[in-house]
């Protein structure tokens, strides 16, 4: 049977378009997360106090300048027992209280209900190199900070940023009660802090995670395997819809994270979503990811999500979120 010119045409043409979707990377097929009650402000919940600090690094990273971001809880008592911390890079996102990660809003309902410890949270942008001249452009610093595999971000963390806000703050240096959190480049960062020190960070929450070859993070998987175990806590989060592209498959890489995880027997929780490369998920999440990450420290912990049950979960949109 001999196809009409419009119908090879209409074929063509559907091809082409296939061909160009493919290219353009994954779709999600749903990614309607919704954030739950608990990242919203609730009434007669107390807000904690968010201070904005500029940092000039002078050793670890030296010529960079970047803007951080201090939380401090109504809850806190500068006499009273040291503060837990939490690291958040990529932090001028995390801080926004109207924003799809709103974790001053969730810390303010979970630190009342006494879900979490009495937490200050220290909100880090990545470096940034000022240009030279005024007709030149800044440089970035985030990939070579945040990708790397090595002690430099987690020794900057230890000498001079902490340091810093222990100045002003009773901050513990307790490794249990010391958590860091990313997402993308700023997930694996977290995970690598807590790797090459875990004698200072304990707690890592990952969204939509680099765990691929940007600066060899695709080794990790290996490396969980064939070390000893070291003692942290992570929580894992991506989508089916995350990116794959020339450094490697971001659902796949978290995939293989959690499986080397398991395997090692690591306290861990992965969670799989059908979004994308992005915080809404991670937002929705957020909360619960939290409260299993800070049980044992809570003074009301009740019931702790993802505390039984399988380590990896599916997690797709539901249709009310549609």
């Amino acid at each position: 049977m001999t196809r009409s010119l419009a119908t090879r045409s209409f074929f063509h043409h559907l091809s082409l378009a296939a061909l160009l979707l493919a290219a353009a990377g994954p779709l999600s097929a749903a990614d309607n997360y919704t954030l739950p009650d608990d990242a919203k402000p609730q009434e007669g919940v107390p807000e904690g106090t968010i201070t904005k600090h500029t940092w000039e690094s002078t050793k670890h990273y030296p010529g960079t300048v970047r803007d951080y971001w201090v939380y401090v809880p109504a809850q806190y008592k500068a006499d009273g027992d040291p503060a837990c911390v939490m690291v958040f890079q990529d932090g001028g996102g995390y801080v926004s209280r109207t924003g799809p990660t709103p974790v001053p809003t969730v810390f303010d309902n979970l630190i009342h209900a006494g879900q979490m410890p009495v937490t200050i949270g220290i909100f880090l942008n990545p470096g940034v190199i000022p240009a030279a001249k005024p007709d030149a452009k800044p440089r970035r610093n985030r990939s070579l900070e945040y990708d790397t595999l090595s002690d430099r971000y987690a020794l900057f963390l230890l000498d001079e940023i902490l340091p810093a806000v222990g100045k002003e703050y009773n901050l513990s240096d307790d490794p249990e009660k010391r958590a860091i959190c990313g997402i993308s480049s700023g997930g694996i960062c977290a995970w690598t802090v807590a790797w090459e020190r875990p004698d200072a960070f304990r707690k890592v929450l990952s969204h939509v995670g680099s765990f691929t070859n940007i600066r060899g993070g695709h080794v990790y998987p290996a490396l969980i395997r064939k070390t000893e175990p070291r003692p942290i806590r992570v929580f894992l989060q991506d989508g089916t819809g995350d990116l794959d592209n020339l450094h490697g498959s971001w659902p796949l890489s978290n995939r293989q994270m959690a499986a080397a995880l398991k395997f090692a027997n690591y306290d861990y929780r992965f969670v799989m979503g059908d979004g994308g490369h992005n915080r809404k998920h991670g937002g929705a999440l957020l909360p619960d990811s939290l409260r299993w990450l800070w049980r044992d420290l809570a003074p009301k912990p009740g019931e702790v999500p993802y505390a039984d049950g399988p380590s990896d979960l599916e997690q797709p949109s539901t249709p009310a979120d549609r």
